[in-house]
């Protein structure tokens, strides 16, 4: 008799289970959750290119007075004056002759004490300085006049005329390097002939001449 030990099993049977009904139903979609935190911000791009230039604003209201600049240097001023005349007729009634002064013998308004007279003919520039000169003398003939300064005409200072009526006048600005300089309004050395200074011009009033020196430094 055989040993049960040594028995072959029965094969073994797999058992599958049924696959259950596939129920009838509809998938419906739910509401929208609720939007999310916004993420963190990304890096900045680059620069673009820059856009044409916009049209020209309206011009602004005008700003505040800006504060008073410094005060200017000092200009030029008047240290001495004086007004030498003569009238016709009367003054003047010889010719001036070639290489003579004019003559302006009385004294008008006078600032200061740079300017003084010491004969008819010749005036004291006392200080040294820029002296400011005019004269106007109505003479009958066709001639000049010039000024000379300690006896030296000052070619400069010529002034003249050929023709007419019209007076004989000149202003112009002496530097004086000496002190007690001696000026005088002259008929000039070397013309041809004598001046006649005009009695009664243009009308029946005594005409003027005059000399007038002004001081500025």
């Amino acid at each position: 008799m055989p040993s049960k030990c040594c028995s072959t099993p029965p094969p073994s049977r797999l058992v599958i289970p049924p696959t259950p009904p596939v129920p009838n139903y509809i998938i419906v979609n739910g509401r929208p959750g609720p939007t999310g935190a916004a993420g963190a911000a990304g890096a900045t791009g680059a620069t673009g290119s820059i856009g044409p230039t916009g049209p020209i604003g309206p011009t602004g209201p005008t700003g505040p007075t800006g504060p008073t600049g410094p005060t200017g240097p000092t200009g030029p001023s008047l240290l001495a004056a004086a007004d030498f005349y003569a009238l016709m007729p009367g003054d003047n009634a010889a010719t001036v002759a070639i290489g003579a002064p004019v003559s302006f013998p009385q004294d008008g308004p006078a600032l200061g004490t740079s300017i003084a007279r010491l004969t008819g003919t010749t005036f004291n520039l006392v200080d040294l300085g820029i002296y400011l000169v005019s004269f106007q003398v109505s003479v009958s003939e066709a001639g000049q006049l010039v000024i000379a300064l300690n006896g030296v005409e000052q070619a400069y200072t010529v002034v003249g005329r050929a023709t007419g009526t019209s007076q004989i006048s000149q202003s112009c600005l002496i530097a004086v390097v000496a002190p007690n300089s001696v000026l005088s309004v002259n008929n000039p050395a070397g013309e041809a002939a004598a001046l006649t200074i005009t009695p009664l011009a243009g009308g029946t009033s005594p005409v003027s001449a005059h000399l007038m020196i002004t001081r500025y430094s």
